[in-house]
């Protein structure tokens, strides 16, 4: 025991010098040297700002340079919280500016920016931030380019390509998918702007290999992550489009995957008012994604009820929708959730039923209680997750221990839905196979539910907890007789009962809003595994 500690502290303090030794390095004249070895192209290609607008987060309102006081900001860009720094430096404040904006003042900040920052520094030259910073300036040239003078367009065009090479250089040791994806379309864009074809070759390949090792066999990400379903959908369609538009052969791995992608966009994050709070995904709207899409004629049909392990069944006026995923693995489990089963259930676009949502902040303790089952509409034992998690180095919860699913099985009819499956989280730790059963009737708008313990060699009696969560606004009355629990929703009135079992409300935390919670109330039934097999009944009713 004590030989492998002291190899592990060996170990991390030898990565810990090479670290050092490795910042000492890009912030030397030799590194400085080699990323400066650079071309005398121009720009050629100037991308229309529309094919942007789907990577633009900002208030569509446009603003003038004049309006800003901006002589000072790279001197006191320091004192900025991280997410404003990166803002900042990141330049996509340029697409909020109105084309009538001063050329002169938008190209005197840039050629500022340039004296202050034209070498390495560790922040400012984040992947993330420099990338989006060479897309910022390179997609609004009308004001960062044209009619600029000789010497300010040398300044522009080294500086781009010198930045460029450093995120060749730097990609590889990148761990982070996000940055990956973003890294690769500043440098396709580099290479179709300056008509550098080793630039736009790396770009391309580079994509490639970010696909093939982060999408399944049917291009779903691996992390399961609705999130990045949404971000790698954007990136692709802005390098297909930059290709089209710039007459460049489009790969047909590209179309490929556009249409997988978009299949599963369509039926997961599509047309929808609040986003599914699965794994990592927060309740915001994807509308202004949504009209991009139209506006550039792309249509995704999902013919298929079933995308990523999640099942989503929907009419006019109702949606269902769960998990019957496996967990990824781990190396792409970061934002996954252990809520194996949970479900959403949409009724005249309102959430009914909703599960607790996300919270992104992997150093707060809420982002471990929003990983945990409990934080979910499912069933939990003994206050135990469904999933194991473990801490890596950089302190993300990861999964450790995975999961079987069993006999699973969807029916899509007219008049009413049915999904069912089992898995066997439970199955070792406390001898219990857990199915799941809900069926939707379309005419009486009622779900009714059957949560199962099947008990197998190893059973322990246990205590659980079957959640129902609910959104903060909606209300909850518990009636005297203890028969049922009324919900007050904005469109519906809805009767949830569950016969035989120890039927509450309790006050919950939700974190459907980006790395904020509010107080919710949720349905608890509880109770002990039985030895037997058990069968657990509720329903839900529109009154």
């Amino acid at each position: 025991m004590f030989i492998k500690s002291a190899v592990l502290n060996f170990g991390s303090m030898f990565f810990q010098i090479l670290n050092q030794i490795r910042k000492i390095y890009l912030n030397s004249p030799i590194y400085n040297k080699k990323i400066s070895i650079i071309d005398d192209k121009i720009i050629i290609y100037k991308p229309s700002q529309s094919i942007l607008n789907c990577l633009i987060k900002f208030d569509k309102k446009k603003y003038n340079i004049e309006d800003f006081s901006l002589n000072s900001v790279w001197k006191d860009s320091a004192n900025l919280n991280n997410n404003n720094f990166k803002k900042l430096h990141s330049f996509f404040w340029l697409f909020t500016l109105d084309l009538k904006s001063s050329k002169k003042i938008t190209q005197n900040i840039i050629l500022n920016w340039i004296g202050k920052n034209d070498k390495y520094k560790q922040y400012i030259w984040d992947l993330d931030i420099l990338s989006k910073r060479i897309i910022a300036w390179i997609s609004n040239s009308k004001l960062t380019y044209e009619n600029s003078e000789t010497e300010y367009k040398l300044h522009f065009n080294n500086l781009i390509k010198k930045q460029t090479n450093h995120l060749i250089n730097e990609i590889k040791r990148s761990e982070k998918l996000d940055d990956k994806i973003i890294v690769s379309t500043a440098i396709i864009l580099v290479g179709l702007s300056y008509g550098d074809l080793y630039f736009l070759k790396f770009g391309i390949d580079l994509l490639k290999k970010i696909l093939n090792f982060s999408l399944d066999s049917s291009n779903f990400p691996k992390s399961r992550n609705l999130r990045q379903l949404v971000s790698y959908l954007k990136y692709l369609i802005v390098i297909r489009e930059l290709l089209k538009e710039s007459q460049t052969h489009i790969p047909e791995f590209l179309d490929e995957t556009i249409f997988y992608l978009g299949k599963s966009y369509n039926l997961l994050c599509g047309n929808k008012k609040n986003g599914m709070l699965f794994n990592g995904n927060f309740q915001d709207s994807n509308k202004e994604f949504d009209d991009y899409l139209n506006f550039l004629k792309y249509k995704f049909k999902d013919d298929s009820n079933e995308a990523g392990g999640y099942v989503v069944l929907k009419n006019k006026k109702s949606s269902l929708a769960i998990d019957f995923g496996k967990a990824p693995e781990k190396k792409f489990s970061k934002d996954y959730q252990a809520g194996l089963f949970s479900f959403e259930f949409n009724y005249s676009g309102e959430k009914v039923i909703t599960n607790s949502g996300y919270f992104q902040d992997y150093k707060h303790q809420l982002n471990i209680i929003s990983k945990s089952t409990a934080s979910h509409s499912t069933l939990i034992l003994n206050n135990t997750s469904n999933v194991r998690f473990e801490r890596n180095k950089n302190g993300n919860m990861l999964v450790s221990k995975n999961f079987k699913i069993l006999n699973k099985e969807i029916k899509s009819e007219k008049s009413f839905w049915l999904i069912k499956a089992s898995h066997d989280a439970y199955s070792k730790s406390n001898g219990v196979i857990h199915e799941r059963q809900i069926q939707y009737f379309h005419d009486s708008h009622k779900l009714e539910g059957c949560d199962k313990l099947i008990k197998t060699k190893n059973f322990k009696s246990s205590n659980f907890e079957l959640r129902f969560h609910l959104l903060p606004n909606i209300k909850l009355t518990k009636l005297l007789n203890n028969e049922c629990i009324l919900i007050e929703s904005n469109n519906a009135g809805w009767k949830f009962t569950c016969k035989n079992h120890n039927m509450d409300i309790e006050t919950g935390l939700y974190f459907g809003m980006k790395n904020k919670y509010l107080e919710n109330k949720n349905i608890l039934v509880s109770g002990l595994t039985d030895p037997e097999e058990q069968n657990i009944f509720w329903e839900i009713a529109k009154i």
